[in-house]
Parts: C-alpha cells; sequence; structure tokens
C-alpha cells in the first residue's frame, strides 16, 4: 500500500509538471526495436515499468503525450501515420466514433481497468449516509442540487476522467437504457445543471485535478478515476471514501492499440503480451492502483468485491459532442477569464501576430473538435488586459447564452487591433487582472461563489518596469484568493519567476516557446 501512495503521489508531481506540453513532444525516437506510442498523460505512471520492457520482452517504448480529443483527431486523420505505431489512451470509445478512425486501428490489447466513481472526505460520506461505498447517481445528483457536499471535476473537453463522468451521470439520470441520443440529453439537461451546481473545481487533467485537491479545505471530493482516488488523501491528510454508483459507471480499459499504418505489428504483439504477464498485471495493480485485466490476477482487497455496471456510451459522435457542448454552455457554471497580454515593443512582428492568431481561435475560428470546444464560453466574462510599460485599460465582454457570435466578433477585433510598443511592466498588469477578477461575478475567484474565475498571463520577456514580482507576491498574499495564474512562457520569458508566480497562484505553466502559442491558449481552457 506503501508503495502504491509513493507512487500515486510521484504521478500527481509528474502530470503537475508536464502541464504545457501542448501535446507536443521532442519527435518520438525510433529504430527497429522503438515502438512509438502516443499516449494520453495518464499512461505517465507507467513510465518506470515500460523502461523494463527493452529487457523483459525486447521492446524499447518511445512515450509522446497528447489531449484526449486531439489524439484522437490527430489519429483520424491520418496525422499520427508515419509517426507512431502505436496508441495508447485511458479509452478509444470518443476515438472509434469520428468518421475514418476504425480504418486507421489494427489489434486493440486491453491492459488494465480502472472505472470512474465519486470519492468524498470521510465526515462527507458520512454526513450523507454514503459511508458504505454505496449510492446512486440520481442520490448524488439530488445531494449535489441541495448543495450539500461539492466537488471537483476534470474537463471533459479535455480530459477521459471528465468525460467519461459526464457520460456516466447523464447515462444514469436520463435512465438510458441504451446508448445517449440528442433527445435524452436535451432532456437530461436540467437535471445536469442542477448536479453540477455543486463542482467548485475544474481541470484539464487528473493529475493536477488531484493536486489542486489536496490544497483545498473548501472541496469535499472528486469525480476520477478509482486508481486516482485510491492513493488521494484531503487537505488535512485523510483518505477518501469512494462511492461507487449503484446504478453504474464508466470504466477506463486502457487498450494498447497497433495503428494499420505500422510495420511493427510484431514488436506490438510482444509489448502487449507482456504487460497481460501475471507479474506485470500484479506490478500494475500495485503501484498505479488500476485493476488487473487477466482473470489469473485477482484484485486485492483496496477494489471492493461488489461488481460494476457499465452504462451506455453513446453511439454516435454527434451525441458526444453535444453533451459536451451542454455541459460547457450551459450545465456547467460560469467562467471569468482575466487575459494579461503582454504587448511591449519586444512583441512586434511575428510575435504580435501569433497573439492576434491565439485569440482569434478562441472566438471559434479553430474548426476542429477541440478548437471549438475551447472557444469562449457562453455565459463568460473575458477580460483582456494588455500591458507595456504600464497596465493598460481592462476591456470586458460577456459572451451571452444564445447567440454569442456578435460578442465573439468583437473579442476577434479587439485582438486584431492590439500594437506592440513600450517596455515590460508584468507585475502592474497582474495585480490589476487580481483586482479585476476580484470584482467580477460572483466575486469568490472559485472559492464557491457562481463562476470559475483564472488569470492567464502572457509574456515574451522580462519584467522591466513597474512593481517587482516580490511587490506581486506580497500583494497576492493579502488578497487571500485561490484564483490561480495561468502562465504561458513565450519568446524570451524568465522562466524560473514565470514558474515562481504559478506556484504562488496554485497555476500551471504552459510552454509556448517551442510550440504554437495557440496551442498552448487552448490547452489552458481545459483548467477554466
Amino acid at each position: 500500500m506503501r508503495r502504491a501512495i509513493a507512487a500515486a503521489a510521484a504521478l500527481l508531481l509528474a502530470l503537475t509538471a508536464a502541464c504545457g506540453g501542448n501535446g507536443e513532444d521532442a519527435p518520438p525516437e525510433d529504430g527497429p526495436d522503438v515502438l512509438r506510442v502516443l499516449a494520453g498523460s495518464e499512461i505517465k505512471d507507467l513510465e518506470p515499468l515500460l523502461a523494463k520492457a527493452a529487457g523483459a520482452a525486447g521492446v524499447k517504448v518511445s512515450l509522446s503525450y497528447t489531449g484526449t480529443l486531439d489524439g484522437a483527431e490527430q489519429v483520424a486523420n491520418g496525422g499520427a501515420d508515419g509517426h507512431y505505431d502505436a496508441v495508447w489512451f485511458s479509452s478509444n470509445r470518443y476515438l472509434s466514433l469520428i468518421d475514418g478512425a476504425n480504418a486507421r486501428l489494427s489489434t486493440q490489447t486491453k491492459i488494465m481497468v480502472s472505472p470512474v466513481v465519486l470519492g468524498l472526505s470521510r465526515a462527507k460520506a458520512r454526513e450523507l449516509g454514503w459511508d458504505t461505498g454505496r449510492a446512486t447517481w440520481s442520490d448524488i445528483a439530488e445531494a449535489a442540487r441541495r448543495h450539500r457536499f461539492t466537488f471537483g471535476m476534470t474537463n471533459p473537453a479535455s480530459s477521459n476522467s471528465g468525460f467519461s463522468a459526464l457520460v456516466g451521470v447523464a447515462a444514469a439520470l436520463s435512465d438510458a437504457g441504451e446508448a445517449l441520443d440528442q433527445a435524452q440529453i436535451t432532456a437530461v439537461t436540467p437535471r445536469l445543471t442542477g448536479f453540477f451546481s455543486a463542482q467548485t473545481l475544474t481541470a484539464g487533467s487528473s493529475g493536477w485535478l488531484a493536486d489542486a485537491f489536496r490544497r483545498r479545505t473548501d472541496v469535499d471530493g472528486l469525480i476520477n478515476y478509482e486508481s486516482v482516488l485510491l492513493g488521494l488523501r484531503t487537505a488535512s491528510g485523510e483518505p477518501l471514501t469512494l462511492v461507487y454508483p449503484g446504478d453504474g459507471v464508466v470504466t477506463a480499459d486502457y487498450p494498447l492499440t497497433l495503428l494499420a499504418s505500422s510495420p511493427k505489428k510484431e514488436l506490438y504483439g510482444k509489448l502487449a503480451a507482456w504487460l497481460r504477464t501475471p507479474g506485470v498485471q500484479r506490478e500494475i495493480m500495485t503501484t498505479t492502483a488500476r485493476r488487473p485485466i487477466v482473470p489469473e490476477v485477482r484484485p486485492d482487497s483496496r477494489f471492493g468485491t461488489a461488481p460494476l455496471l457499465e452504462l451506455p456510451f453513446p453511439n454516435r459522435r454527434s451525441a458526444a459532442d453535444a453533451l459536451i457542448d451542454a455541459y460547457l454552455n450551459q450545465v456547467r457554471r460560469p467562467s471569468r477569464t482575466v487575459f494579461v497580454l503582454d504587448t511591449s515593443g519586444s512583441m512586434e512582428g511575428d510575435r504580435i501576430d501569433a497573439l492576434k492568431q491565439a485569440l482569434a481561435a478562441l472566438t471559434g475560428t479553430d474548426a476542429s473538435a477541440s478548437g471549438q470546444f475551447s472557444r469562449f464560453r457562453n455565459r463568460e466574462t473575458v477580460t483582456m488586459l494588455p500591458f507595456n510599460t504600464g497596465a493598460g485599460p481592462a476591456s470586458t465582454f460577456t459572451v451571452p447564452d444564445r447567440d454569442p457570435a456578435a460578442v465573439l466578433n468583437r473579442i476577434r477585433a479587439y485582438g486584431d487591433g492590439l500594437t506592440a510598443r513600450g517596455g515590460t511592466a508584468i507585475y502592474d498588469g497582474l495585480r490589476d487582472a487580481y483586482e479585476t477578477a476580484r470584482g467580477g461575478p460572483g466575486g469568490s475567484g472559485g472559492t464557491g461563489g457562481e463562476d470559475f474565475t483564472s488569470v492567464v498571463l502572457m509574456t515574451d520577456g522580462e519584467n522591466t518596469d513597474g512593481s517587482s514580482y516580490e511587490d506581486f507576491a506580497g500583494f497576492y498574499r493579502a488578497l487571500g484568493t485561490r484564483i490561480p495564474t495561468f502562465v504561458v512562457l513565450f519568446g524570451d520569458s524568465d522562466v524560473s519567476e514565470m514558474r515562481q508566480v504559478a506556484t504562488l497562484t496554485g497555476g500551471a505553466v504552459f510552454d509556448a516557446r517551442q510550440a504554437s502559442l495557440a496551442s498552448a491558449f487552448k490547452e489552458i481552457r481545459g483548467y477554466q
């Protein structure tokens, strides 16, 4: 058990450090004994085990990481062909719904299992009568609607755990005996709105969500993979009570999948077979708290003995996308986002053009599924706060619940009008952003009001004007807020100081120095 907890802690640190990869790594290593795998970030905790595969199975595994939707689209449109030999996501369900995707896939081998369930502090589970670990999604939804507990969940547009949770809740509450369709999604939306009124913490990855939860005393639990919840403790240090809904769950089965374009079928077969050997399956169970997939290895006592009923999954992409869209634009709490944008003289030329393109993509010009789901959401309040020698005037836009196009066009026009000149007063801009955010709707900074609030800081250089980091740190601590700053490294950013800002505010760093600024902005949207 100590090994499992240590492994889980290492996973959380690894996933937190990985924020900002933008789904793009260095080119995968290649060679006759190398299997190049495009994977979800959930697989990171298997890296120590996979390092043994070279000696034990004769296969060297080269992993590159991507987001769920981005990865699925890359595979379906052929972008992974020739660059990777296999894909390894927590589930292939969404991928299989995309037209043409199945033709890109060959053999699929399930490696391990982890259901998405609810984890609550022991005190809260006892208060709600769920300390036995059993309830139904209807029970949970009613308690959530009445605000009897609060929870965190990843964004279903960027993380499979959040998507699986959303599908599971929607299927259970709609009493869907078969796959969800558009009519059922429309009918269940009011109940989903009540359910997600209790969500007070969001994130783009399971690891970052778990790390944020450990720092918070005002969030009662998480909906996440069983494997993450088993190794997680509250801010006070107590383990969680896992609640397994009696009406069903959606389970991740982690299929290692050979791409049809890959010539390395034999190498793939060696790795898949090795991963399913009893010894390796026991090591996966011990170190990652995932259930074994082979019958020769029995799950240990951590997983209980109650059978898991699998809930139906959408069988059309249109239904899956409609469910995500309803969550983002109707169901979840509104968000408030303040963009602190460097418009100093060093941004002139290609850099300011890249910023304009990144902002335009968030208004809906990116036609990909992940691009559409990362656009500014209905009911979202967006503030643009440029800075150069000093903090500029803030411009605020609220995207309406219906017909958002006009406001999105205004935001795009604002971005197109940005110009570069002057010095770099990062902390004057950041201070103004927090003063703006504190005065926004709900006024809570995501600590229990009506919105999720965050700050995005994009700068291409070091602070040259105005207040210092130390000045800002003192100001921030005095505020007593939990509003995170998500920092985008760009150009010649002061990496060390920007990481300090992210750590201080409970945010994360996203690196756009080697990738596109637009991809970094899109990735951040999963955390807002």
